[in-house]
């Protein structure tokens, strides 16, 4: 059986699949999302840690990937961008300063970031666009926990034992 048997193979060999263009996710949105990698990259001489986020919530956003860069190693941009990396960071679990530490690490590795990951939080979203408005997307412009802190679950008050009906006599 030969591979496009079951495909019509004659044409003149264009064809398009489809698709379209995804609007951005407005400007000032909260989205529940998971950094689903994290890594060291370099892109024209220039080092930075890239983040991919796969949003959860709201439901009409799920599944979208927004991609952030950290410029962690710019001297002009590093003071604010590791900030962020430290909130991303402590709304993980904290456990990326203490795998940096064990590590020996001056500055967080591939291996490290993973401490990052699988940790659903919230991001507020901003839109970019480029001059001519030929591309548009979504960056982050904050991070915060799931859960805001000092709030907790309500704690559930345990009900009193029902009270025995049994008399000396059943025993």
């Amino acid at each position: 059986m030969s591979f496009f048997q079951k495909s019509d193979t004659t044409g003149n060999g264009e064809f398009q699949l489809g698709g379209g263009t995804l609007q951005p996710i407005p400007d000032d949105t909260r989205v529940l999302a998971v950094c689903e990698e994290a890594k060291n990259e370099m892109y024209n001489h220039s080092e930075y840690i890239k983040l991919k986020w796969r949003v959860s919530q709201p439901a009409e956003y799920a599944n979208r990937v927004i991609f952030q860069k950290l410029q962690v190693y710019d001297d002009a941009k590093s003071a604010a961008h590791r900030k962020m990396l430290a909130a991303i960071a402590t709304n993980a679990g904290g456990k990326l300063f203490s795998a940096m530490e064990s590590a020996g690490e001056d500055s967080p590795s591939d291996q490290s970031l993973q401490h990052i990951c699988n940790r659903p939080m919230v991001l507020l979203l901003g839109v970019w666009e480029l001059d001519d408005k030929s591309k548009n997307g979504n960056w982050v412009k904050a991070v915060s926990p799931r859960k805001p802190s000092g709030a907790s679950a309500p704690v559930a008050t345990p009900k009193p034992a029902p009270a025995d009906d049994l008399d000396d006599a059943d025993i």
